[in-house]
């Protein structure tokens, strides 16, 4: 069989920001020089908030600079942006890495029509999760709907190694840089600060956490006052990692730590495949059942919540976090979620657009899905009476209120888990802290009401 004639392709980059490990990389390098191509899709862009337009913009930059200047930013809807890029290089093929989301699904069926317009190719290939979405099927040829099997088939079926290094690869972007006129502006975040973008940073991140704090992750996840978790979920959501490097190594480091670690990254294939057979969840209920609950419309007591100032610290320390740095310790997301849900009384949806709106890691499924399993919603979920309670998760997970006192200023005079409960102390609305704007266990008997209502 004669070798294929070598040609110009279109790496079109999403959420793979990376040269490692890229199956579509090395793909589009076989076939010859490679133009570097990512479109702002208006789609995506409008919806996102300035933190995670301000960090993939970012991301962005350090992977031009990786690529010599020569990635090609253009704005626009990719049906058009791809096809005319391809035909400008005349480019036989067009190499993504497959996206599984719903509207990532519709778009990249929309360019491949077009281009099939004019004899052009999309090529899928690889995929954002160790295993990509809609593989792993029960024995009767269906999803998964609970976790632990998933998580069983998951580990019997296994993952690929890391894609091969590409060489050298001759990049023919006509960019002109950070500067170029089709790169958005980045907006202003205030004092809001992120963590440095970009493949290399990801891997310095990751080397760290391996060597340091895999070790004893399953004991740390859960204290927001230690630096215990990898924090890279917004690595993992562009694609400045793949997970497959994670999972080769956690192999060096086994411990039960890895283990757990190793089932973190199995939860987040798992809320994918989910999405990828229910797309419908991302804004619906998985179980319906619980689609009868009468909820409050957001209003001031929303507001409170979304800016921390509830008056329970744990609470506003997490929400405050999430305009701070972009970013939500897990276990305080569950509690924040909690408290919205079940003690203001607010459908979950509300809560998962805010979560969008300012995650740097805003990615749909594991958000979406997080906030039905508070909701008591979703698969696997935490049932809808288990309501968290503020003060003694904040007691028991931020031991010496340090967490706490990091976050909301007004309660750093007081010592230890005072911080927890400033209504106790003669001088603890001192400094401004507002108080509790609803009684806990009141507003946990009505929540417990109306479920028994719905369950009839």
């Amino acid at each position: 069989m004669a070798a294929r004639e070598k040609s110009t392709s279109v790496l079109w980059f999403r959420r793979d920001l990376r040269l490692g490990d890229h199956p579509a990389l090395l793909a589009a390098a076989a076939d010859g020089d490679v133009l570097p191509l990512f479109v702002v899709d208006p789609a995506l862009w409008g919806p996102s908030g300035d933190v995670r337009r301000t960090y993939l913009l970012r991301s962005l930059r350090a992977l031009d600079a990786d690529l010599g200047g020569a990635l090609v930013v253009e704005r626009g809807d990719p049906a058009d942006v791809v096809a005319r890029a391809a035909a400008r290089v005349g480019a036989r093929r067009v190499h993504v890495t497959a996206d599984a989301g719903p509207y990532g699904r519709r778009r990249d069926d929309a360019v491949e029509q077009a281009l099939a317009g004019h004899e052009r190719e999309l090529v899928r290939t690889g995929t954002p999760y160790a295993i990509g979405p809609g593989t792993i099927l029960n024995g009767s040829g269906k999803p998964f709907q609970v976790f632990t099997p998933f998580s069983r088939a998951w580990n019997e079926h296994g993952w690929p190694a890391p894609a091969d290094d590409p060489g050298r690869v001759t990049w023919v972007g006509e960019g002109e840089g950070v500067d170029g006129a089709h790169w958005p502006a980045e907006p202003d975040l205030g004092d809001l600060e992120l963590p440095e973008a970009g493949e290399r940073a990801a891997h310095e991140r990751w080397e760290d956490f391996l060597e340091h704090a895999v070790a004893g992750y399953g004991e740390e996840r859960n204290r927001p006052d230690h630096d215990g978790t990898s924090q890279l979920s917004h690595a993992l959501k562009w694609g400045e990692l793949h997970p497959r490097t994670l999972l080769a190594g956690l192999r060096r480091k086994r411990s039960a730590g890895a283990d757990m670690f190793r089932t973190e990254l199995c939860w987040r294939d798992f809320y994918a495949d989910v999405l990828w057979n229910r797309p419908d969840t991302a804004r619906e209920y998985y179980k319906p059942q619980l689609a009868g609950l009468r909820y409050a419309e957001p209003g001031e007591q929303f507001r409170a919540w979304a800016e921390g100032r509830t008056g329970y610290p744990i609470v506003d320390a997490g929400m405050r976090q999430l305009r701070a740095v972009g970013w939500v310790h897990n276990r305080v997301r569950m509690i924040v979620a909690s408290f919205l849900v079940k003690d203001l009384h607010v459908e979950w949806q509300h809560g998962g657009r805010e979560f969008m709106h300012w995650l740097r890691d805003g990615d749909l499924a594991s958000n979406m899905h997080g906030w039905q399993w508070v909701a008591g919603s979703g698969t696997d979920a935490s049932p809808f009476f288990r309501v968290f309670n503020p003060v003694t998760q904040g007691q028991k997970f931020d031991p010496d209120g340090d967490y706490v006192r990091r976050y909301v200023p007004e309660l750093r005079h007081l010592p230890g888990k005072v911080a927890h409960t400033p209504w106790e102390a003669a001088d603890g609305y001192a400094h401004g802290y507002p108080e509790r704007i609803v009684d806990h266990a009141e507003e946990r008997r009505v929540a417990l009401d109306e479920y028994a209502r719905v369950k009839g």
